[in-house]
């Protein structure tokens, strides 16, 4: 039973996550898109920095950090 409330406590997270921003990998840009529309639901997402030009699948996502004051 207590796998299935862990399970459901990290669902909860997912559900109710806020949207963070994405950085490039390689320069900490966040001039970062995908590289098509395509990119979503047809093949896995692919990222493009407008600034140093990296292609890639990966991104760094940051969230703020709540303050419990």
């Amino acid at each position: 039973m207590k796998k299935l409330d862990d399970f459901r406590e990290v669902l909860k997270t997912v559900k109710h996550r806020k949207p963070t921003q994405i950085y490039c990998p390689r320069c900490c840009s966040p001039k970062i898109r995908l590289t098509s529309s395509l990119a979503v639901w047809l093949t896995p997402k692919q990222y493009y920095c407008e600034d140093c030009g990296y292609v890639g699948t990966i991104v760094m996502e940051l969230e703020k950090e709540e303050n419990d004051a």
